[in-house]
């Protein structure tokens, strides 16, 4: 668990197909001969491949790779079709593994003592012949580990077993490493990365996810594939494995086996906050588990542990699934310690740790990380609740069609922004006296799909309406019908922080109300022309609008061709700070805005704010 000296290096090189192995380094070592080692030692071509160090193409210099860092030869784009699986290594090709242990961490962001006793035990238990237990559900492969008492300590996940992988004990096979997986925007044998990555993101252990780190695994039990039948290999030879080991956190059932209500508040905030940030796209009730606290055997006193975090920090903005959207506990304003933890979150701060950590997480993915961030950070210093907070990250459908979420059209109208700055740019001539009028003539253009934000305010107050993913109005959003003294009650009693939060932002509002028009006239136009962002839809009877929210579609479907709505990993550095600048513009002016809109209203309870949790 000590690192190496910094002249000798020791990383672990995986095939597409994922057989693995571990080369120590010296300073006169390349990627030729990595290459030429790997050849010779497990017998697969690499004249047509190319080491991948996360984003890098490592073609000769070695000097940027860290100590204990994963690589992945995969074959040259030239030399491969994306339709073609790779076959899976046949018996003959079996790993022929370096001599090291039952397991090697390749990255130790934890070296407290507990962490090593829990290391210490499972190589024990190996040792003494107890072996991993392969777990019956799921779609990929996970495999118990236990102690020498045969307790279940952690859990293991291959790599090379995910689904669609190639080694994939279940039969969801097909796709060799490196292409895209469950979701179009989550490579295959990507997401123990990503599960590394939620623990490391967890500051002070709010959320409460276990300690995961990534490992090299030694032992005949992990499955390979022979050929591309599904059939086990049956040679008993030691199989290693580079995947993400998890410890195990005995509880008591998970989230779907009861009744959500009776979960802290402060427990699914947390969690919520941590879902936010990682664009998190499978928060699903069975991925929450339960446990008793000790000594109350009060279903009152409980706690929740995340686990299964392989799909978040998509490489693009995907459409998330919170589970947590529709409790009410999601309602319930933050707490000002919630404040003040997302308020010191620092969105360069953790995609440099990521760069630095696991620098397999790739560069989108961490843009990703940064967008929802800032999302979360400026929309809880306008007051506004996880609930709403999740909605406004949500995709809604439309008939077949599927419509761009709030945070998503931000993104669309920043990218705009900036595509029409460089066009303008490219435009003018060093010698023109009117080079500056840029912001003139961009605003003539918008004057085109203008629109009076007088008007918006007196028949739909910003965002308003809009249909949630459970087919009707979320939780904050819902209004009580109550009588006029009523209201002239609630209002001279509105002193929650919420209320206290929007009036902070009264003088700043006024200020940026010259702004707003432009705004809108710019968003207008950016779903086809036709409806803006916040997608106003057509008003039904009943007041909600026609559309359908994306709901509880499977993980497990794909998103179509388009389904994503911008790209964030095509511009360069100067392009991407430009377009931060602008996506956060415009969250301080529309978040101005709605909290604008609202003050002319009767600041109305939130359902399930006077309920005891």
């Amino acid at each position: 668990m000590d690192g190496k000296p910094s002249s000798r290096r020791r990383v672990f090189v995986q095939t597409e197909t994922g057989c693995v192995m571990g080369i120590e380094l010296d300073r006169s070592d390349n990627a030729h001969t990595v290459k030429r080692r790997l050849q010779l030692a497990l017998d697969v071509p690499t004249e047509e491949c190319s080491l991948l160090y996360g984003d890098m193409v490592l073609r000769y210099d070695l000097s940027a790779v860290r100590n204990d860092s994963p690589l992945l030869l995969a074959k040259n784009f030239l030399h491969r079709s994306a339709s073609t699986p790779c076959l899976s290594p046949t018996g003959k090709d079996l790993h022929q593994s370096d001599q090291s242990g039952p397991i090697e961490l390749l990255k130790c962001f934890d070296s407290s003592a507990e962490k090593k006793k829990l290391i210490e035990e499972i190589v024990k238990a190996m040792k003494n012949g107890i072996d991993p237990m392969p777990v019956r559900s799921g779609l990929g492969g996970a495999y118990y580990l236990r102690n020498t008492d045969g307790d279940n300590i952690a859990i293991v996940k291959p790599t090379d077993e995910e689904p669609y992988a190639p080694n994939n004990p279940k039969g969801f096979v097909g796709k060799a490493l490196g292409q895209p997986g469950l979701k179009r925007s989550v490579r295959v044998g990507e997401t123990g990365f990503r599960e590394v990555a939620a623990y490391l993101l967890d500051h002070d252990h709010s959320a409460n996810v276990p300690f995961t780190v990534l490992v090299k695994v030694t032992h005949s039990i992990f499955n390979v594939n022979d050929g591309v039948s599904i059939n086990k290999c049956h040679f008993k030879k030691q199989i290693s494995k580079i995947a993400s080991l998890q410890q195990f956190i005995p509880h008591d059932f998970d989230a779907s086996d009861h009744g959500t209500s009776s979960f802290p508040v402060s427990a699914v905030h947390r969690i919520g906050i941590l879902d936010i940030r990682i664009l998190n796209t499978d928060r699903h009730a069975g991925n929450l588990l339960v446990r008793k606290l000790e000594g109350t055997g009060s279903l009152a006193d409980m706690e929740l542990i995340p686990i299964d975090h392989g799909l978040c920090l998509p490489e693009s903005l995907e459409d998330p699934y919170f589970e947590w959207i529709h409790w009410p506990q999601a309602s319930i304003p933050f707490s000002e310690d919630e404040l003040e933890y997302i308020s010191n979150l620092d969105p360069d701060k953790d995609s440099d740790m990521l760069r630095m950590e696991l620098p397999m997480i790739r560069e989108a993915s961490r843009r990703v990380l940064v967008i929802c961030t800032i999302f979360l950070k400026k929309a809880a210093d306008f007051g506004f609740c996880l609930a709403e907070i999740g909605e406004m990250m949500s995709r809604e459908f439309c008939g077949h069609e599927e419509k761009p979420s709030e945070l998503e059209s931000f993104c669309i109208e920043a990218r705009h922004r900036l595509d029409k700055r460089e066009v303008a740019f490219e435009e003018v001539k060093p010698e023109d006296d009117n080079q500056f009028q840029f912001d003139t003539d961009n605003e003539g253009e918008e004057l085109k799909c203008m629109f009076n934000i007088e008007e918006i305010l007196e028949t739909k107050p910003f965002w308003s309406g809009r249909k949630a993913r459970n087919g009707c109005n979320p939780l904050s959003k819902l209004e009580e019908s109550t009588e006029d003294n009523e209201e002239e009650e609630g209002t001279e009693n509105g002193n929650d922080s919420t209320a206290l939060r929007t009036y902070k932002h009264t003088d700043l509002t006024r200020n940026l109300e010259p702004r707003f028009s432009k705004l809108y006239k710019s968003l207008k136009c950016v779903h086809n022309g036709e409806k803006s962002w916040q997608h106003l839809g057509t008003w039904q009877g009943t007041g909600y609008l026609a559309g359908t929210s994306s709901g509880n579609r499977g993980v497990n479907e794909q998103l179509p061709a388009n389904g994503n709505f911008v790209k964030l990993a095509d511009m360069d550095k100067e392009e991407w700070d430009q377009f931060l600048e602008n996506f956060q513009e415009m969250l301080l002016t529309a978040f101005a805005s709605r909290r604008s809109a609202s003050m002319g209203h009767m600041q109305r309870q939130r359902l399930g704010t006077s309920c005891q949790f």
